[in-house]
């Protein structure tokens, strides 16, 4: 699994028009579902994404994590995150889990997140969606489970 989180002060997802997701301060959260991804490594993601500390304490250090930071999550599917790009000129997706499966776990760690007492905002799977956000930093991490 596959997560591109961006610390953001407002990020909404739009769908044929209709805001279906928004937050305010808190971080976007593009997730790429990969073909070995279980139950445990929703887990493992919703446990690091809840402690991971990219939000300035007093001292302009990052030292917050969501909850400390008082934020908010916007978790948006992306399986291109997932692609194979070790060659050529096109992006390969035989490494992107079937959608069944990915949108199962992305229901999941949302749910899991949500157990963080933090306002969960999602994206709506499969759908043509338009992200927008402004980047708190810009602030940008790639982490991988």
């Amino acid at each position: 699994m596959k997560c591109l989180l961006q610390r953001v002060t407002q990020s909404s997802v739009t769908v044929a028009g209709e805001v279906v997701g928004a937050i305010d301060h808190g971080l976007l959260v593009l997730v790429g579902v990969e073909p070995e991804d279980t139950e445990q490594t929703v887990s493992r993601l919703a446990e690091r994404l809840l402690r991971y500390r990219v939000f300035a304490d007093a001292e302009g250090k990052m030292n917050l994590n969501i909850a400390q930071a008082k934020g908010a999550i916007l978790l948006v599917s992306q399986f291109t995150l997932a692609a194979d790009t070790a060659s050529g000129n096109r992006p390969g997706f035989s490494t992107a889990a079937p959608p069944e499966q990915a949108s199962t776990l992305c229901d999941a760690l949302a749910k899991a997140l949500r157990k963080g007492k933090i306002l969960v905002e999602t994206g709506r799977f499969g759908a043509d969606m338009q992200v927008s956000l402004v980047n708190d930093g810009p602030v940008t991490f790639l982490l991988e489970i």
